[in-house]
């Protein structure tokens, strides 16, 4: 059960990374200027925010298990449609509909890693994370790597196989969710509290630096410093590779220092990372900032919704949702801005203005104390 979700995280992260070293490929080849790739992306977003609740509310009707193997599977060939678009307004609905998937099998995966927690008797979220962290690790730094040797297509259908080769090893091993009897189900409410939103305002500002690097931190090496295609994929390889090992440690790192102090050091760490990858004037030193940047974002999110799930007086499920869909919001529509401001000023200027964020995550990080409340990340999203 643990190792089939946390392969279909892998799996999940490897088509996510395999996604970003074919930004400037898709910009090249349709013509496309930042602004322009910037609605394309938010095509993405926006599928993803208008499919996830009906995911969410698919999984609360029939179980995370039967939405997990069909997302899995659609996620696996999830990319090459949209390597394959023949114009932009068919690349504009692929990147819809690939948003959603991806989406719709995050809330999935999540679920069903909550399920594995209670079956197993312990936390496994931060590790499942982790490999989300590979599996993008992979993805990027690989999809560079093949994108110049065999091409974009090439690369795409490499990405594909393997995705659908993990989904169907796990297939048949993903927990069945456990049984809740009808009257026991909460009714979700929003609530008045401010606690679960400011909450969900360190996950969005920690989340689109995120997102920004995911999209626009290869085309940002080829475009501005001149790397080759298999350089420009590991910008979020490099992000991926010390998220990885930071979500492996996070929790230790928590239980021994505290969720305001991690929080602290992380905001500063992340901070720098992002002010040395702007002025930068080589990919190489780009890349190393965009890796010290991981090493900070990796926890801020699991701390910031430890401590939604933890807000005094308030239902767990209700303060993580409301911090959940704020922070993926960010992750997916923060880039398309991003986008606007690279075409009309520069990516150095929009790198610059990234790591301004984390300076109001560092202002608000002593309310992420709630999260040593309950001792434990209870949900992260990747």
């Amino acid at each position: 059960m643990r190792a089939a979700v946390s392969a279909l995280f892998f799996m999940n992260g490897m088509i996510v990374g395999g996604w970003a070293p074919q930004v400037p490929e898709l910009a090249a080849r349709h013509g496309l200027s930042e602004s322009d790739m910037g609605l394309v992306i938010l095509a993405l977003g926006f599928g993803s925010i208008l499919i996830m609740p009906l995911s969410g509310a698919l999984i609360a009707r029939i179980g995370s298990r039967p939405v997990l193997r069909v997302t899995c599977l659609a996620c696996s060939a999830a990319l090459l449609p949209v390597v394959l678009a023949p114009h932009v307004t068919a690349l504009a609905v692929i990147m819809f509909i690939f948003g959603g998937i991806i989406g719709s099998m995050d809330i999935a995966m999540n679920a069903n890693a909550v399920v594995v927690e209670r079956r197993l008797g312990r936390a496994i979220m931060s590790s499942c994370h982790g490999f989300w962290s590979l599996g993008g690790l992979l993805g990027a730094s690989i999809g560079g790597w093949l994108i110049d040797l065999a091409g974009s297509v090439e690369q795409a259908m490499v990405v594909t196989a393997a995705g659908f080769l993990v989904a169907l090893a796990s297939l048949r091993h993903i927990s069945p969710d456990l049984p809740i009897a009808a009257d026991a189900k909460p009714k979700f409410r929003l609530t008045l509290n401010p606690m679960p939103y400011v909450l969900g305002l360190v996950a969005l500002f920690s989340m689109v630096p995120e997102g920004a690097i995911l999209d626009w931190g290869a085309l940002y090496l080829r475009q501005d410093l001149g790397a080759d295609v298999a350089t420009s994929g590991l910008a979020f390889g490099a992000v991926a590779a010390t998220m990885a090992v930071m979500r492996f440690a996070g929790d230790a790192v928590r239980q021994r220092f505290g969720a305001v102090t991690t929080v602290r050091f992380s905001t500063v760490i992340a901070a720098a990372g992002l002010i040395m990858a702007a002025g930068a004037e080589s990919p190489f030193w780009a890349i190393a900032g965009f890796a010290l940047s991981g090493i900070g974002i990796a926890n801020l999110v699991p701390v910031a919704l430890s401590a939604a799930g933890n807000v005094p007086g308030l239902p767990p499920g209700v303060g993580i949702s409301i911090a959940t869909s704020m922070g993926y919001a960010g992750i997916l529509m923060g880039p398309a801005v991003i986008g606007f401001v690279a075409e009309y000023n520069s990516f150095t200027v929009a790198f610059y203005g990234l790591s301004c964020l984390f300076g109001v995550v560092l202002l608000l990080s002593s309310i992420t104390r709630h999260a040593d409340i309950g001792g434990e990340a209870v949900l992260s999203t990747s």
